[in-house]
């Protein structure tokens, strides 16, 4: 079976100030239902969910050496605001030194993560 470790930030430390409309609640609801999608899809999925902080990539790391994966899917939390670029940058050192054969693929919201494993792997 196809592998997928989907890395996010933990809904819990999002900036949801340009966002009032959505709690931490309802973007945990969409990640979750989005993993479903990708498990219905015929995917393994592991979710790994970390904060800004210090141990932010010592989970990652855990994470990825759980097992083979692959396809990592980045979320655009990681990604945006620009405030988090070194961790963005720390993340994609981890998975290219962890899991260097994996692709990688990134979703621009909670709701698109199959179609990034989709386009990663290159399957309709």
């Amino acid at each position: 079976m196809t592998t997928v470790l989907a890395i996010g930030l933990d809904p819990t430390f999002a900036d949801l100030t340009a966002f009032p409309q959505f709690t931490p609640q309802m973007l945990r609801s969409y990640i979750d239902g989005e993993l479903d999608r990708v498990r219905a899809a015929g995917f393994e999925v592991v979710s790994c969910l970390i904060d800004g902080g210090e141990t932010a990539a010592a989970v990652a790391a855990d994470a990825l050496q759980s097992c083979r994966f692959d396809c990592v899917v980045i979320g655009a939390g990681l990604r945006l605001p620009p405030e988090r670029l070194v961790l963005f940058e720390t993340i994609i050192n981890l998975v290219h030194r962890l899991a260097p054969d994996c692709r990688i693929g990134f979703n621009s919201h909670p709701a698109d993560t199959l179609d990034a494993v989709r386009r990663a792997l290159n399957v309709p």
